[in-house]
Parts: C-alpha cells; structure tokens; sequence
C-alpha cells in the first residue's frame, strides 16, 4: 500500500503542478490580454481626445468666421443704407432748391447732355408752372454756342424733377433720380468716402 500511496502522491503532485502551470498560465494570459485592452483603451481614448479637440477648434473657427460675416454683412448694410439715404436727401434738396437755384442747375446739367441738332426739352408739370422768364432764352443761346438747338414743349414730362432731352428718336433722361441711378457706382463712392473715409 505504501508503494500505491507514493503513486498516488505523485500522481497528485503532478497533478498539482499541471494544475499551477495551467492556472498561471491563464492569468498570464489574462493579464496580457487586460494590458493589451489598456493600452487600446488608452491610444482610443487619446485619439478620440485629440480628434475632439481638432473638431472643437475647427467648430469655433468656424463659428467666428460665421459671425465675422454676419457682422461685415450687417455693417455693409448699415453703410448701404447711409448712402441710400444721403443720396435720397440730395435729391430732396436739389428738388427743394430755391426757383433760380434750381433752374441754373437745369442749366448746368443740359450743356452737359446737349447734342447736335434739334432737341426738345421736357420739363415735370410743376417746373412747367415757375420756369423763370429768362431760361427760355438762356437755354437757346446755350444750345446754339453748342451747334444745337432746343424747343421748350408744353406737355410735361412724366418725371418729378430735372428735364427729358429728346433729339429725334433718342431720349434722354435726365431726372435727378435717373442721372443718380446712371452714376449710382460712383455717387456711392462718392457717398462712401465722404462718410466712412
């Protein structure tokens, strides 16, 4: 019995060792693989961490450039919107200028647009009521210096302000609101400078 016992004890033994070996060598394993799922873990946290700030500072970028516009967009507005209503307060005042005034710059303006030939001058109905005495005249000697003549017709113009020029087929006109809108780049240059610099 004692030689059966010492087969049994080494059989137990072995046993025990295969058991050890086995057990160890499942929690080396279960350590690699706990590292292995650490340092995973750690690189995914890392680069979800670095992608999530690269999102965030290109989300805020993007935000002031937004926001940037809006503001330049809002300021061009606010700046159109000046001119606009400087450029409606000169016509005002040119409508609103003293009979003489207004008709020396009906003068002005119609050297500017006379042509050769023949040409009719249209006047809106209220300037048909207060022309001075003498702007007849001084219209026609102004033309004929230019090789040009022109004819005051009584049937008024469909304009508020300034003057229709009309030699033949080709009419000009030459309102206050349609000489603006024929300049309207560089009136708002103009504007612009004068206002903002």
């Amino acid at each position: 019995m004692s030689g059966l016992d010492e087969i049994l004890n080494i059989i137990k033994s072995q046993q025990k060792e295969n058991e050890d070996r086995i057990i160890k060598s499942a929690e080396n394993k279960a350590n690699e693989i706990k590292s292995e799922a650490d340092q995973k873990a750690e690189k995914a946290y890392s680069d979800y961490m670095i992608k999530a700030k690269v999102d965030q500072e290109r989300e805020y970028e993007n935000s002031c450039s937004s926001i940037d516009a809006s503001m330049k967009r809002k300021i061009l507005k606010c700046k159109v919107e000046m001119i606009d209503s400087v450029i409606e307060n000169t016509v005002n005042k040119l409508k609103n200028l003293p009979v003489n005034e207004y008709f020396k710059l009906l003068e002005k303006l119609i050297i500017k647009h006379l042509r050769s030939g023949e040409g009719v001058l249209y006047l809106c109905k209220n300037d048909l009521n207060r022309i001075p005495d003498d702007f007849v005249k001084k219209i026609s000697i102004i033309a004929e210096k230019n090789g040009s003549s022109i004819k005051l017709s009584d049937v008024p113009a469909d304009i508020s302000d300034g003057f229709v020029l009309q030699y033949g087929l080709v009419s000009e006109n030459c309102s206050f609101r349609a000489i603006i809108e024929s300049e309207k780049d560089s009136v708002r240059d103009t504007a612009a400078k004068i206002l903002f610099g």
